[in-house]
């Protein structure tokens, strides 16, 4: 089961920079196209506000696999063994019922009901639930690795973020 969850981490890791790559260029496309060519693009500023909200989502589902997230651990920083352990495990089961509920239940109800209204973005004219789409996405994300991290415990690669 590692071995699937480092699979989909690298698949993860991989599309946050191909997307971060993608709204470098069309940021950049965009200044070249406001300042030098003196006609802006009419679609780079919404497929950027597009691209990062992807970026957000999924790299906060990077981040959490690998433990990277920010986070206070003025509590817990001094306990040792099983007090640390159920901390831990604590924390997990948290995550994974704000991520099944909040990200993954609510996020497919908003997504659904905005593809059935049939929101249409201004400049790229795509359908906005598709934008949304990475809110369960990336919950589904999350979930898997919180379950990964109450049944297994914690992967040994969690000792910095990295693309490897």
């Amino acid at each position: 089961m590692r071995d699937v969850m480092n699979v989909i981490e690298k698949w993860l890791a991989w599309i946050c920079a191909t997307l971060m790559a993608l709204m470098v260029v069309d940021v950049t496309w965009q200044v070249v196209s406001r300042f030098i060519l003196s006609n802006p693009s009419s679609f780079s500023e919404e497929l950027a506000r597009f691209l990062l909200i992807w970026i957000g989502f999924l790299g906060a589902a990077y981040a959490y696999r690998r433990h990277a997230h920010l986070g206070l651990d003025i509590l817990t920083a001094n306990l040792t063994g099983v007090k640390k352990i159920l901390a831990e495990k604590f924390a997990d089961t948290v995550s994974l019922c704000f991520a099944a509920v909040i990200m993954v239940f609510a996020g497919t109800k908003i997504m659904l009901l905005t593809l059935e209204l049939n929101q249409i973005s201004a400049a790229l004219q795509i359908k906005i639930g598709y934008v949304y789409s990475v809110i369960p996405i990336s919950g589904l994300l999350i979930c898997i690795f919180a379950l990964e991290r109450l049944w297994i415990g914690r992967p040994v690669e969690e000792s910095g973020p990295g693309l490897d």
